[in-house]
Protein backbone atom coordinates (compact mmCIF):
# COMPACT_ATOMS: atom_id res chain seq x y z
CA UNK A 1 0.00 0.00 0.00
CA UNK A 2 1.60 3.38 -0.93
CA UNK A 3 2.32 5.56 1.77
CA UNK A 4 3.01 9.12 0.31
CA UNK A 5 1.68 11.07 -2.58
CA UNK A 6 5.40 9.77 -4.44
CA UNK A 7 4.29 6.64 -3.60
CA UNK A 8 0.73 6.70 -4.91
CA UNK A 9 1.62 8.10 -7.92
CA UNK A 10 4.60 5.74 -8.63
CA UNK A 11 2.42 2.56 -7.64
CA UNK A 12 0.11 3.56 -10.72
CA UNK A 13 1.45 2.08 -13.84
CA UNK A 14 -1.04 3.17 -16.41
CA UNK A 15 -0.67 6.47 -18.58
CA UNK A 16 0.97 9.58 -16.69
CA UNK A 17 -2.03 11.64 -17.66
CA UNK A 18 -3.74 9.91 -14.99
CA UNK A 19 -0.95 10.19 -12.44
CA UNK A 20 -1.79 13.40 -10.97
CA UNK A 21 -5.25 15.46 -11.12
CA UNK A 22 -3.61 18.27 -12.68
CA UNK A 23 -2.47 16.53 -15.72
CA UNK A 24 -5.80 15.35 -17.42
CA UNK A 25 -7.76 18.50 -16.32
CA UNK A 26 -4.92 21.33 -16.96
CA UNK A 27 -4.17 19.83 -20.53
CA UNK A 28 -7.98 18.98 -21.80
CA UNK A 29 -9.42 22.30 -20.13
CA UNK A 30 -7.21 24.26 -22.24
CA UNK A 31 -8.28 21.66 -25.52
CA UNK A 32 -11.47 22.97 -24.62
CA UNK A 33 -11.16 26.25 -23.98
CA UNK A 34 -9.49 26.48 -27.67
CA UNK A 35 -12.18 24.22 -29.29
CA UNK A 36 -15.00 25.64 -28.00
CA UNK A 37 -13.76 29.27 -29.59
CA UNK A 38 -12.98 27.38 -33.03
CA UNK A 39 -16.89 26.30 -32.81
CA UNK A 40 -17.83 30.00 -31.77
CA UNK A 41 -16.24 32.05 -34.52
CA UNK A 42 -18.21 30.36 -37.25
CA UNK A 43 -21.45 29.85 -35.11
CA UNK A 44 -21.24 33.93 -34.20
CA UNK A 45 -21.69 34.41 -37.96
CA UNK A 46 -24.30 32.02 -38.52
CA UNK A 47 -22.01 29.84 -41.14
CA UNK A 48 -22.23 27.19 -37.98
CA UNK A 49 -25.16 25.70 -36.33
CA UNK A 50 -24.43 24.05 -33.09
CA UNK A 51 -26.56 21.21 -31.91
CA UNK A 52 -26.98 22.28 -28.66
CA UNK A 53 -30.83 22.98 -27.03
CA UNK A 54 -28.80 26.72 -25.51
CA UNK A 55 -28.91 29.21 -27.72
CA UNK A 56 -25.06 29.92 -29.45
CA UNK A 57 -24.38 32.62 -26.48
CA UNK A 58 -25.45 31.06 -23.88
CA UNK A 59 -23.53 27.96 -25.13
CA UNK A 60 -20.21 30.20 -25.64
CA UNK A 61 -20.64 31.49 -22.09
CA UNK A 62 -21.41 28.32 -20.54
CA UNK A 63 -18.74 26.53 -22.20
CA UNK A 64 -16.14 28.65 -20.59
CA UNK A 65 -17.57 29.50 -17.27
CA UNK A 66 -19.07 26.15 -16.31
CA UNK A 67 -16.91 23.58 -19.14
CA UNK A 68 -13.57 25.09 -18.84
CA UNK A 69 -13.49 26.80 -15.12
CA UNK A 70 -14.85 23.25 -13.63
CA UNK A 71 -11.82 21.68 -15.45
CA UNK A 72 -9.24 24.09 -13.77
CA UNK A 73 -10.66 23.90 -10.60
CA UNK A 74 -10.38 19.88 -10.23
CA UNK A 75 -6.77 19.85 -11.53
CA UNK A 76 -6.31 22.93 -9.14
CA UNK A 77 -8.32 21.13 -6.00
CA UNK A 78 -7.29 17.91 -6.85
CA UNK A 79 -3.39 18.69 -6.58
CA UNK A 80 -3.86 21.13 -3.64
CA UNK A 81 -6.03 19.18 -1.51
CA UNK A 82 -3.66 16.43 -0.77
CA UNK A 83 -1.08 19.18 0.41
CA UNK A 84 -3.68 20.79 2.42
CA UNK A 85 -5.10 17.58 4.08
CA UNK A 86 -2.32 14.66 3.78
CA UNK A 87 -3.80 12.59 2.38
CA UNK A 88 -2.96 10.34 -0.62
CA UNK A 89 -3.68 12.02 -4.03
CA UNK A 90 -6.27 10.77 -6.46
CA UNK A 91 -4.76 8.69 -8.75
CA UNK A 92 -5.16 6.09 -11.66
CA UNK A 93 -8.86 4.90 -12.67
CA UNK A 94 -10.41 7.12 -10.55
CA UNK A 95 -8.84 10.03 -11.50
CA UNK A 96 -9.60 9.19 -15.35
CA UNK A 97 -13.34 8.42 -14.44
CA UNK A 98 -13.59 12.13 -12.74
CA UNK A 99 -11.95 13.37 -16.40
CA UNK A 100 -14.57 11.16 -18.65
CA UNK A 101 -17.17 12.52 -16.39
CA UNK A 102 -16.16 15.74 -17.01
CA UNK A 103 -15.91 15.10 -20.87
CA UNK A 104 -19.22 13.74 -20.89
CA UNK A 105 -20.47 16.83 -19.87
CA UNK A 106 -19.29 18.88 -22.69
CA UNK A 107 -20.26 16.71 -25.41
CA UNK A 108 -23.69 16.48 -23.79
CA UNK A 109 -24.08 20.43 -23.42
CA UNK A 110 -22.98 20.67 -26.98
CA UNK A 111 -25.23 17.79 -28.27
CA UNK A 112 -28.37 18.58 -26.07
CA UNK A 113 -30.60 18.79 -28.74
CA UNK A 114 -29.89 15.11 -29.97
CA UNK A 115 -30.90 14.37 -26.55
CA UNK A 116 -34.00 14.14 -24.59
CA UNK A 117 -34.77 17.43 -22.28
CA UNK A 118 -32.75 17.59 -18.77
CA UNK A 119 -30.29 14.73 -19.68
CA UNK A 120 -27.59 16.98 -20.72
CA UNK A 121 -27.86 19.22 -17.82
CA UNK A 122 -27.77 16.14 -15.40
CA UNK A 123 -24.84 14.39 -17.24
CA UNK A 124 -23.16 18.33 -16.80
CA UNK A 125 -23.62 18.59 -13.23
CA UNK A 126 -22.60 15.11 -12.46
CA UNK A 127 -19.10 15.96 -12.51
CA UNK A 128 -18.72 18.90 -9.79
CA UNK A 129 -20.86 17.20 -7.79
CA UNK A 130 -18.98 14.65 -7.53
CA UNK A 131 -16.07 16.43 -7.73
CA UNK A 132 -17.36 18.34 -4.69
CA UNK A 133 -18.20 15.10 -2.86
CA UNK A 134 -14.51 13.70 -3.04
CA UNK A 135 -13.40 17.15 -1.88
CA UNK A 136 -15.33 17.12 1.35
CA UNK A 137 -14.29 13.77 2.20
CA UNK A 138 -11.03 14.54 1.60
CA UNK A 139 -11.33 17.61 3.77
CA UNK A 140 -13.13 15.84 6.48
CA UNK A 141 -10.77 12.71 6.82
CA UNK A 142 -7.60 15.37 6.87
CA UNK A 143 -9.90 18.09 9.22
CA UNK A 144 -8.41 20.63 7.09
CA UNK A 145 -11.65 23.13 8.54
CA UNK A 146 -10.15 26.19 6.68
CA UNK A 147 -10.48 25.11 3.41
CA UNK A 148 -13.99 24.47 3.69
CA UNK A 149 -14.80 28.13 2.00
CA UNK A 150 -12.68 26.60 -1.31
CA UNK A 151 -15.57 23.90 -1.50
CA UNK A 152 -18.22 26.32 -0.05
CA UNK A 153 -17.58 28.44 -3.48
CA UNK A 154 -17.36 25.06 -5.54
CA UNK A 155 -21.19 24.37 -4.31
CA UNK A 156 -22.33 27.84 -5.04
CA UNK A 157 -20.64 27.29 -8.25
CA UNK A 158 -22.13 24.58 -8.79
CA UNK A 159 -25.57 25.67 -8.39
CA UNK A 160 -25.22 28.33 -10.83
CA UNK A 161 -24.71 26.04 -12.79
CA UNK A 162 -28.00 24.16 -12.38
CA UNK A 163 -30.08 28.00 -12.50
CA UNK A 164 -28.04 28.05 -15.75
CA UNK A 165 -29.77 25.22 -17.24
CA UNK A 166 -33.30 25.89 -15.58
CA UNK A 167 -33.27 29.07 -17.09
CA UNK A 168 -32.35 27.84 -20.47
CA UNK A 169 -35.25 25.20 -20.04
CA UNK A 170 -37.69 27.77 -19.16
CA UNK A 171 -36.80 29.66 -22.34
CA UNK A 172 -35.09 32.60 -20.65
CA UNK A 173 -31.64 34.21 -21.93
CA UNK A 174 -29.66 31.92 -19.86
CA UNK A 175 -26.40 34.51 -20.89
CA UNK A 176 -27.81 37.39 -19.14
CA UNK A 177 -29.71 35.13 -16.05
CA UNK A 178 -29.01 35.00 -12.63
CA UNK A 179 -27.23 31.67 -13.11
CA UNK A 180 -24.30 33.16 -15.22
CA UNK A 181 -24.22 36.18 -12.90
CA UNK A 182 -23.99 33.82 -9.89
CA UNK A 183 -21.22 31.36 -11.49
CA UNK A 184 -19.08 34.80 -12.59
CA UNK A 185 -19.22 36.26 -9.33
CA UNK A 186 -18.26 33.16 -7.33
CA UNK A 187 -15.08 32.49 -10.02
CA UNK A 188 -13.83 35.85 -9.17
CA UNK A 189 -14.80 35.38 -4.94
CA UNK A 190 -12.33 32.01 -6.09
CA UNK A 191 -10.32 34.16 -7.32
CA UNK A 192 -10.09 36.81 -3.96
CA UNK A 193 -9.54 33.98 -1.67
CA UNK A 194 -7.12 31.50 -3.29
CA UNK A 195 -4.98 34.47 -5.54
CA UNK A 196 -5.36 36.07 -2.57
CA UNK A 197 -2.99 33.54 -0.90
CA UNK A 198 -0.66 32.25 -3.81
CA UNK A 199 -0.32 35.85 -5.14
CA UNK A 200 1.93 37.05 -2.45
CA UNK A 201 3.17 33.74 -1.04
CA UNK A 202 4.85 33.21 -4.55
CA UNK A 203 5.80 37.06 -5.12
CA UNK A 204 7.47 36.58 -1.93
CA UNK A 205 9.48 33.46 -2.29
CA UNK A 206 10.69 35.00 -5.89
CA UNK A 207 11.87 38.10 -4.19
CA UNK A 208 13.75 36.20 -1.59
CA UNK A 209 15.18 33.97 -4.23
CA UNK A 210 16.22 36.78 -5.84
CA UNK A 211 17.72 38.85 -2.83
CA UNK A 212 15.15 41.31 -3.21
CA UNK A 213 14.95 43.37 0.50
CA UNK A 214 11.61 44.25 -0.61
CA UNK A 215 8.41 41.84 0.88
CA UNK A 216 4.74 41.63 -0.14
CA UNK A 217 2.29 42.14 2.31
CA UNK A 218 1.32 38.68 3.84
CA UNK A 219 -1.54 37.09 3.09
CA UNK A 220 -4.78 37.13 4.63
CA UNK A 221 -4.35 40.17 7.05
CA UNK A 222 -7.36 42.05 8.70
CA UNK A 223 -7.59 44.31 5.49
CA UNK A 224 -7.65 41.03 2.94
CA UNK A 225 -10.77 39.61 5.30
CA UNK A 226 -12.41 42.98 5.22
CA UNK A 227 -12.24 42.76 1.07
CA UNK A 228 -13.53 39.56 0.79
CA UNK A 229 -16.31 40.25 3.28
CA UNK A 230 -17.43 43.29 1.21
CA UNK A 231 -16.81 41.37 -2.01
CA UNK A 232 -19.19 39.04 -1.01
CA UNK A 233 -21.65 41.78 -0.22
CA UNK A 234 -21.12 43.91 -3.30
CA UNK A 235 -21.14 40.56 -5.77
CA UNK A 236 -24.26 39.19 -4.51
CA UNK A 237 -26.25 42.70 -5.43
CA UNK A 238 -24.49 42.44 -8.27
CA UNK A 239 -26.49 39.04 -8.95
CA UNK A 240 -29.48 39.88 -7.78
CA UNK A 241 -29.71 44.04 -8.89
CA UNK A 242 -27.62 44.34 -11.69
CA UNK A 243 -28.91 47.57 -13.03
CA UNK A 244 -29.25 49.28 -9.72
CA UNK A 245 -27.81 52.37 -9.27
CA UNK A 246 -26.33 52.02 -5.98
CA UNK A 247 -24.59 48.74 -7.00
CA UNK A 248 -22.81 50.48 -9.61
CA UNK A 249 -21.56 52.44 -6.92
CA UNK A 250 -21.30 49.62 -4.49
CA UNK A 251 -18.89 47.93 -7.63
CA UNK A 252 -16.66 51.16 -7.49
CA UNK A 253 -15.75 50.98 -4.43
CA UNK A 254 -15.36 47.51 -4.40
CA UNK A 255 -13.06 47.99 -7.33
CA UNK A 256 -10.88 50.49 -5.53
CA UNK A 257 -10.56 48.06 -2.19
CA UNK A 258 -9.33 45.16 -5.30
CA UNK A 259 -6.86 47.60 -6.18
CA UNK A 260 -5.33 48.91 -2.60
CA UNK A 261 -5.20 45.09 -1.63
CA UNK A 262 -2.97 44.03 -5.42
CA UNK A 263 -0.82 47.49 -4.50
CA UNK A 264 0.25 45.93 -1.25
CA UNK A 265 1.04 42.71 -2.76
CA UNK A 266 4.39 45.02 -4.46
CA UNK A 267 3.54 43.07 -8.55
CA UNK A 268 5.47 46.22 -9.96
CA UNK A 269 8.59 44.93 -8.69
CA UNK A 270 8.27 41.61 -10.49
CA UNK A 271 8.40 42.60 -14.61
CA UNK A 272 11.84 40.60 -14.83
CA UNK A 273 9.72 37.10 -14.46
CA UNK A 274 6.64 36.50 -16.46
CA UNK A 275 5.54 33.54 -14.02
CA UNK A 276 5.01 36.21 -11.28
CA UNK A 277 4.01 39.45 -12.73
CA UNK A 278 1.34 37.52 -14.62
CA UNK A 279 -0.51 36.63 -11.50
CA UNK A 280 -0.65 40.67 -10.64
CA UNK A 281 -1.60 41.78 -14.02
CA UNK A 282 -4.46 38.72 -13.96
CA UNK A 283 -5.53 39.99 -10.27
CA UNK A 284 -6.07 43.48 -11.87
CA UNK A 285 -8.76 42.46 -13.55
CA UNK A 286 -10.58 41.94 -10.86
CA UNK A 287 -10.70 45.96 -10.11
CA UNK A 288 -10.52 46.16 -13.62
CA UNK A 289 -13.82 44.54 -14.35
CA UNK A 290 -15.73 45.87 -11.10
CA UNK A 291 -14.88 49.51 -12.29
CA UNK A 292 -16.35 49.04 -15.86
CA UNK A 293 -19.57 46.95 -14.50
CA UNK A 294 -19.84 49.86 -12.01
CA UNK A 295 -19.76 52.39 -14.60
CA UNK A 296 -21.51 50.56 -17.30
CA UNK A 297 -24.83 50.28 -14.79
CA UNK A 298 -24.09 54.35 -14.01
CA UNK A 299 -23.24 55.31 -17.71
CA UNK A 300 -24.88 52.44 -19.95
CA UNK A 301 -24.64 55.17 -22.79
CA UNK A 302 -20.79 55.10 -22.45
CA UNK A 303 -19.49 52.15 -21.20
CA UNK A 304 -21.57 48.84 -22.58
CA UNK A 305 -22.03 46.29 -19.97
CA UNK A 306 -21.18 43.17 -21.74
CA UNK A 307 -17.37 44.07 -23.22
CA UNK A 308 -16.96 45.31 -19.87
CA UNK A 309 -18.20 41.95 -18.03
CA UNK A 310 -15.67 40.39 -20.49
CA UNK A 311 -13.04 41.99 -17.90
CA UNK A 312 -14.09 39.21 -15.46
CA UNK A 313 -15.07 36.79 -17.83
CA UNK A 314 -11.93 36.36 -20.15
CA UNK A 315 -9.79 38.73 -18.52
CA UNK A 316 -9.83 37.57 -14.79
CA UNK A 317 -10.62 33.53 -14.86
CA UNK A 318 -8.53 33.11 -18.03
CA UNK A 319 -5.39 35.18 -17.04
CA UNK A 320 -6.05 34.06 -13.96
CA UNK A 321 -6.29 30.39 -15.17
CA UNK A 322 -3.42 30.42 -17.59
CA UNK A 323 -0.92 31.89 -14.49
CA UNK A 324 -1.83 28.94 -12.33
CA UNK A 325 -1.76 26.26 -15.11
CA UNK A 326 1.52 27.21 -16.19
CA UNK A 327 3.44 27.68 -12.60
CA UNK A 328 1.61 24.19 -11.29
CA UNK A 329 2.68 22.23 -14.57
CA UNK A 330 6.25 23.57 -14.39
CA UNK A 331 6.49 23.13 -10.57
CA UNK A 332 4.99 19.66 -10.49
CA UNK A 333 7.17 18.24 -13.18
CA UNK A 334 10.19 18.96 -12.02
CA UNK A 335 10.93 22.36 -14.53
CA UNK A 336 12.41 25.47 -13.16
CA UNK A 337 9.97 28.18 -12.01
CA UNK A 338 10.79 30.48 -15.07
CA UNK A 339 8.72 31.83 -18.20
CA UNK A 340 10.74 30.49 -21.51
CA UNK A 341 9.32 32.60 -24.92
CA UNK A 342 6.76 30.29 -25.72
CA UNK A 343 4.86 30.93 -21.77
CA UNK A 344 5.34 34.67 -22.40
CA UNK A 345 3.80 34.19 -25.70
CA UNK A 346 0.62 32.54 -24.17
CA UNK A 347 0.10 35.13 -21.89
CA UNK A 348 0.80 38.12 -24.22
CA UNK A 349 -1.75 36.41 -26.88
CA UNK A 350 -4.45 35.95 -23.98
CA UNK A 351 -4.17 39.68 -22.70
CA UNK A 352 -4.81 40.54 -26.68
CA UNK A 353 -7.63 38.75 -26.84
CA UNK A 354 -9.52 40.29 -23.60
CA UNK A 355 -8.39 43.52 -24.28
CA UNK A 356 -9.26 43.24 -28.31
CA UNK A 357 -12.57 41.64 -27.25
CA UNK A 358 -13.51 44.72 -24.54
CA UNK A 359 -12.51 47.46 -27.53
CA UNK A 360 -13.92 45.34 -30.38
CA UNK A 361 -17.00 47.73 -30.36
CA UNK A 362 -19.23 47.09 -33.51
CA UNK A 363 -16.06 45.72 -35.32
CA UNK A 364 -16.96 42.04 -36.78
CA UNK A 365 -13.20 41.87 -37.45
CA UNK A 366 -12.14 42.52 -34.24
CA UNK A 367 -14.40 39.76 -32.59
CA UNK A 368 -12.52 37.55 -35.27
CA UNK A 369 -8.85 38.89 -34.11
CA UNK A 370 -9.78 38.28 -30.43
CA UNK A 371 -10.97 34.94 -30.87
CA UNK A 372 -7.98 33.85 -32.80
CA UNK A 373 -5.38 35.49 -29.98
CA UNK A 374 -7.48 33.08 -27.68
CA UNK A 375 -7.35 30.15 -29.49
CA UNK A 376 -3.47 30.96 -29.79
CA UNK A 377 -3.34 31.51 -25.85
CA UNK A 378 -4.92 28.14 -24.86
CA UNK A 379 -3.73 26.10 -27.92
CA UNK A 380 -0.09 27.28 -27.06
CA UNK A 381 -0.27 25.89 -24.16
CA UNK A 382 -1.45 22.89 -25.44
CA UNK A 383 1.44 22.67 -27.16
CA UNK A 384 3.94 23.89 -24.78
CA UNK A 385 2.60 22.15 -21.68
CA UNK A 386 1.21 18.99 -23.28
CA UNK A 387 4.57 16.67 -23.44
CA UNK A 388 4.84 17.96 -20.07
CA UNK A 389 1.56 16.69 -18.93
CA UNK A 390 1.90 13.68 -21.02
CA UNK A 391 4.94 11.71 -19.55
CA UNK A 392 6.22 11.38 -15.76
CA UNK A 393 8.07 13.50 -13.56
CA UNK A 394 11.61 11.85 -14.00
CA UNK A 395 11.76 11.61 -10.33
CA UNK A 396 8.48 9.92 -10.37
Amino acid sequence: MAHSSSEQIRAWQGPALFSFGFRPFFLFGAVWAGIAMLLWIPALSGALTLPTRLDPVSWHAHAFLFGYLSAVLAGFLLTAVPNWTGRLPIVGWPLAGMFVLWLAGRVAVLGSALLPVGVAAAIDLAFPIVLGAVILREIVAGKNWRNLVVLALLAVFTLANLIFHVEAASGDYAAQGIGLRLGLATAVMMIAVIGGRIVPSFTRNWMVHEGKDARPTPPMQRFDKLVLVASVAGLLSWVLRPESFGVGVTLLALGALHLARLVRWQGYRTGAEPLVWVLHAAYAFIPLGAGAIGLAILLPDLFPALPAQHLWMAGAIGAMTLAVMTRATLGHTGQNLHAGGATLAIYLALFGAVLTRVFAGGAPILYQVSGVLWILAFGGFAVAYGPLLLRRKKAD
